[in-house]
């Protein structure tokens, strides 16, 4: 099937999941990338309690704190 006749179904609201390899789908400029970085033990507990909270995990409060910071500094 060609683009423009997968972007016309799409457009008229037609499932095309059928013909997507999901199996081998990609996120532009979504590629993960392991980091470590040290805090100190009252800032790990504050995540901590923080994701607690919010019913997430560590990792999770970090990136979207550090998503949003990034965002008011550099909006797309």
């Amino acid at each position: 099937m060609k683009a423009t006749e997968l972007d016309r179904r799409f457009d008229d609201g037609d499932d095309i999941t059928d013909e997507l390899d999901l199996d081998n789908a990609r996120r532009p400029l979504r590629k993960q990338k392991r980091v470590n970085v040290d805090f100190p033990t009252w800032m790990i507990d504050s995540l901590d309690r923080e994701a607690a909270r919010l019913g997430v995990t560590r990792q999770s409060i970090i990136k979207i704190w550090l998503a949003e910071r990034l965002e008011q500094h550099h909006p797309h």
